[in-house]
């Protein structure tokens, strides 16, 4: 994924949270990433000050993504 491509569909205040989104967009065929500042996994509580944790897809995944999280978060669409 080229970086100009990419937008934030969900921010989360855990690293598990954004692994368990991950995991829902990649069951549909979704490829994401995960960015967080966490001083490369030794300093989470960094990542949990700031922005947290964001889960970016590509631009055009961008809609479906944010359908897929809502329904699996039961929030009706």
């Amino acid at each position: 994924m080229r970086d100009a491509d990419l937008v934030v569909v969900h921010s989360f205040w855990s690293q598990m949270e954004a692994d368990m989104a991950k995991s829902v967009l990649a069951s549909a065929g979704i490829s994401s990433m995960i960015q967080a500042d966490s001083a490369g996994g030794m300093r989470p509580h960094i990542a949990w000050s700031g922005a947290g944790f964001k889960l970016l897809v590509r631009e055009e995944d961008a809609a479906t993504a944010r359908n897929l999280l809502d329904r699996s978060a039961g929030t009706p669409a």
